[in-house]
């Protein structure tokens, strides 16, 4: 086989015991790579009821066919697991470089299971692999972490996935770091990892991914790459103001939640925007491996120095959802959320429930401590404060560890946990967009706009511009599309940020030239249609009650927008919602059939 090896690596935490083990193009050929792998392994060998901070849960970090090939963004890998936060499947991925240099040493994925009775780190180099202790490690961050790693082994040159703090301590929104700013963070992946008293993965290869034709390769990724340079998102807004070039754009269209999803625009949004950011902090731009994108901000602040982020989400995520204005005190936060290792949108989305659950006086100053910064809009002490409170679970820190779901549930204000399957909403509000509203709340791992991004047609003219606010049956089918293309570029080992230029031919040229296959881009369509009903599969099987949970928060069905141009919607989710069952081919209560598990080669999983 042609861009992959053929390999996955099997490490039993338990016993400490680590196989090789083969697949071969059949497989390949219906999985693809990432996701497709993960929940391959998740459906086949595990219990989709346990929990998910056990040594029953298993988590696989697998990379695609283009990953380490000179595909532009080729250097993504994804962390398959069940989720501590929703109880369901959680898929994260990452950019940087550890990704590539897991393809390097001659591997296409690591399954993890067990759990070791003390920290340990997973040391990769080429073929040798061996578990070492971890224990000098425990309680380091995200950067002591890397910089001990790198020193211990003697190679600068290694790539490390780690966890901080918060994975330690196991909270629900814990990330897993690599390269030190970049993050496979939503889903509370880093908390399993913690679970397994895993602290890193360090890797160091040194082989070259062979491609089926490399000049027909090197050709096609060429053309592809001019695509991308000349599209003005992926060539102009991203590389110059990264992807907070989004906060004017969301903001001015009406969909940039403010104080908890209560409004639509944040009057202070141009202050905290890409344009800001880089007249008063920006250093450079800094692109993962491959990437001619380069959205990656290094900034420096005069309290803190160099530091990298924050983007778009963790901007809004730490900013207009809690009030917040000032942009350094939201650098300042993302980076200590890096620091302990935590995903900047369900810990801002947490803040901002707790913000709400305060204002409404159902938490009160005594819950939070004499000495406690009191959660009001704005108040930039409490981002700070908390972010450490949480990694550490110290005082009421333990219970934002939770996320926002368990806090809100603690203090009876569900209604004011914006969230769907108990992972928080990220920095749309889909009251200005509704497909992304049907998006959310179908979306396999919860509260997620990546996997089905609707602002591309609905706000930003990809492939095409589409009426935000039509919900007519061409809208719910191109929902079902973006989900479907998500999975394959995920896939792959590309970044999303490549639709921003190419469509689905272009990935189908980009595989079919590296593997030496001849799929349609139909075939491929249709591996991302199969992982995603995979995905739903796992979830039917962990519980999931569609009717129940293929939702929205209250606020975002009922209560009309107060402000700017999308005053007065709603979104129209019951309307869109049996429409999308029926064109998923699922039933009227959305689960899948036989026959078209049948279809997708999913039955006897």
């Amino acid at each position: 086989m042609y861009a992959y090896w053929g390999k996955i690596l099997r490490v039993n935490l338990t016993d400490g015991s680590i196989k090789e083990e083969h697949f071969d193009e059949k497989f390949a050929k219906k999985w693809l790579g990432t996701r497709g792998f993960g929940i391959y392994y998740l459906l086949k060998e595990m219990d989709p009821t346990v929990d998910p901070l056990s040594p029953e849960n298993k988590m696989i970090f697998a990379t695609g066919p283009l990953t380490g090939t000179t595909a532009p963004t080729g250097g993504r890998y994804m962390v398959i697991t069940k989720s501590p936060l929703t109880g369901y499947i959680a898929m994260a991925n990452s950019g940087g470089f550890f990704g590539a240099e897991l393809k390097f040493a001659g591997w296409d994925a690591i399954i993890v299971e067990g759990a070791s009775d003390h920290p340990v780190y997973l040391y990769i180099n080429d073929e040798s692999v061996e578990l070492r202790d971890a224990s000098h490690l425990w309680g380091k961050t995200s950067t002591e972490t890397e910089e001990a790693l790198k020193e211990e082994i003697g190679d600068k040159r290694i790539r490390v996935a780690l966890i901080g703090p918060a994975g330690e301590n196991l909270v629900r929104f814990a990330a897993i770091m690599n390269d030190e700013h970049r993050a496979a963070g939503r889903g509370g992946v880093g908390a399993v990892m913690g679970s397994k008293k895993l602290k890193a993965i360090v890797v160091r290869g040194h082989k070259r991914v062979e491609v089926a034709d490399r000049a027909k390769f090197t050709s096609v990724v060429k053309e592809k790459t001019d695509k991308l340079r000349n599209d003005p998102t992926a060539g102009g807004g991203l590389p110059k103001y990264g992807t907070a070039v989004l906060v004017n754009i969301i903001n001015q269209n009406g969909l940039y939640p403010t104080r908890n999803f209560q409004y639509s625009q944040f009057e202070y949004a141009e202050e905290q925007s890409g344009e800001a950011m880089a007249a008063k902090y920006l250093v450079r731009n800094k692109p993962c491996y491959a990437c001619p994108i380069g959205c990656g901000r290094v900034n420096r602040l005069p309290t803190l120095g160099i530091t990298e982020g924050p983007e778009y989400e963790s901007i809004w995520a730490l900013g207009a959802h809690n009030g917040i204005n000032d942009l350094a005190s939201i650098i300042e936060a993302n980076h200590l959320a890096d620091e302990y290792g935590m995903d900047t949108i369900s810990l801002g989305g947490t803040l901002a429930t707790a913000m709400e659950l305060y204002e409404k006086g159902l938490l009160k100053q005594e819950d939070l401590g004499e000495d406690a910064p009191p959660f009001r809009w704005g108040n930039t002490e409490v981002l700070h404060y908390y972010i450490e409170k949480i990694a550490k679970r110290e005082g009421f820190g333990d219970k934002l560890a939770e996320g926002g779901y368990r806090l809100a549930e603690m203090y009876n204000g569900v209604e004011y946990f914006m969230g769907v399957k108990k992972q928080e909403l990220p920095a749309y509000d889909p009251r200005g967009a509704e497909g992304h509203g049907l998006g959310y709340a179908t979306n396999n791992r919860g509260g997620c706009h990546i996997k089905q991004y609707m602002i591309s047609p609905e706000i930003l003219g990809y492939p095409y511009k589409m009426d935000p606010h039509d919900i007519s049956d061409e809208k719910v089918k191109m929902v079902i599309t973006f989900q479907d293309l998500t999975a394959l570029i995920d896939a792959a080992g590309l970044c999303v940020f490549t639709t921003f230029g190419l469509g689905a031919d272009d990935y189908r040229d980009m595989l079919n030239a590296a593997l030496g296959w001849d799929l349609s881009t139909e075939e491929y369509m249709k591996i991302g249609e199969r992982i995603w009903n995979a995905e739903r599969l796992f979830n039917l099987r962990a519980g999931l009650d569609p009717l129940k949970e293929d939702t929205l928060p209250k606020r975002l069905l009922e209560e009309p927008v107060k402000n700017g141009p999308n005053k007065g919607h709603v979104v129209r989710l019951h309307l869109m919602l049996p429409r999308y069952y029926k064109f998923r081919g699922w039933t009227e209560d959305g689960k899948i059939p036989e026959e078209k598990l049948k279809e997708l080669g999913l039955e006897g999983l």
